[in-house]
């Protein structure tokens, strides 16, 4: 038996968006869902309780990162991340595979793995398919991602054929490598950039090695949306209709959604939770940079139509004060406030899913965020 096992319960018939649930070993989750992003065994600002509070069921948390601080080793022996974070809810956590290419300028990829020098202190490193399993099987997250080659975008298709073909080989290694089987569920992650051929191919190598669940690789990394919806509009139909499907990196309210039409159940990104930091937080209106200084007599809630703990007790005003004197307890209100809207709007687009009516859900969520006005922002 898997540990990791998903429960197809409806399809929108206006849409084809999947309403589902994801079974795990620390507890069962409703899908689509978005996952917050704890890089370093943290979700930055927020306590476990307060996860809970919003209603996040998984969170994320990452290989490359824990493995250099404070290392696999002090955490298995805590007794697995679970234990070591006090979080009691499933964890998925990536290979270390993306922040490999994307934080080392200095790298160089081999059959065997990535030689390449940590961004903390220029220390050499070797990462291949088999330590990011062994990292990841101390670590004792629910959910383990193989390790990918993650090309850069464009990338020409000579280059992404033999990039998909290392990232299958390295999926068998991995699989290979798993040892806790029976505790962890592994997915593959399918590549190809925005090339159809490229993406069948990667999708047909890696269910052959059935895996519990797969990711979408390779999309949020700078194309345009109309080329990432493109992509998983000839992608998701590959995937197998009974195992979770994950989309890696997304957390804006537009991909949310649209991902979600196109068949996707699992999204996550530190968009909410970074761009909280900056004083940006996401409303039922749109984009609202409450440290902007028309903010400062501003004696309403960030979002008027929100019913978070932040939107309830306290203002703009107020969160703006704390921002600008930069107190950590002001980047913990927006943090809040972000991870709620889009936990919230993802239990909107289930509801929506359930009554057959996303594609009506969609048109009036982004009249009203602004989306289909001319030169409207986005995040």
């Amino acid at each position: 038996m898997t540990p990791i096992t998903y429960e197809l319960k409806k399809t929108c018939k206006q849409t084809g968006a999947r309403l589902g649930r994801v079974h795990t070993p620390h507890g069962s989750f409703d899908t689509p869902t978005f996952m917050p992003v704890g890089t370093l065994a943290t979700v930055k600002t927020m306590s476990p309780e307060e996860l809970t509070e919003i209603n996040a069921n998984i969170i994320l948390s990452n290989t490359y990162h824990l493995w250099l601080r404070p290392g696999e080793d002090i955490i298995k022996e805590a007794g697995g991340l679970h234990q070591f974070m006090n979080w009691d809810g499933a964890i998925l956590t990536d290979s270390g595979g993306f922040q490999v290419f994307s934080l080392s300028e200095n790298r160089h990829i081999t059959e065997e793995g990535v030689h390449f020098r940590s961004h903390l202190n220029g220390e050499k490193l070797f990462l291949s398919p088999e330590k990011a399993i062994q990292i990841q099987n101390a670590l004792g997250s629910d959910i383990m991602m193989a390790l990918d080659e993650c090309p850069p975008y464009p990338a020409e298709y000579d280059y992404m054929k033999s990039s998909v073909e290392r990232t299958s080989r390295w999926a068998e290694r991995c699989l290979k490598a798993h040892e806790r089987t029976d505790e962890q569920g592994l997915f593959g992650i399918i590549q190809g950039g925005e090339y159809e051929a490229l993406r069948k191919q990667s999708a047909r190598d890696l269910i052959s090695l059935d895996f519990p669940g797969y990711a979408i690789g390779g999309l949020s990394v700078g194309e345009p949306k109309d080329v990432m919806n493109r992509v998983l509009e000839f992608t998701t139909p590959l995937m197998p209709s009974n195992k979770p499907r994950y989309l890696m990196g997304v957390g804006s309210p537009d991909s949310l959604i649209d991902g979600a039409i196109r068949g996707v159940d699992m999204f996550d990104c530190v968009l909410p939770t970074r761009i909280a930091r900056n004083g940006t937080c996401m409303t039922a209106n749109g984009r609202l940079v409450v440290r902007n200084a028309k903010h400062a007599r501003d004696f309403s809630p960030i979002d008027e139509n929100c019913d978070c703990h932040v939107c309830k007790n306290y203002t703009r005003a107020y969160i703006r004060h704390l921002i600008k004197c930069n107190e950590t307890f002001g980047f913990r209100l927006t943090t809040y406030h972000n991870l709620y809207f889009l936990l919230k709007l993802m239990e909107q687009v289930r509801k929506a899913i359930s009554e057959d009516r996303l594609g009506s859900f969609r048109e009036e969520f982004f009249e009203q965020y602004g989306f289909n006005k001319p030169n409207a922002r986005n995040f």
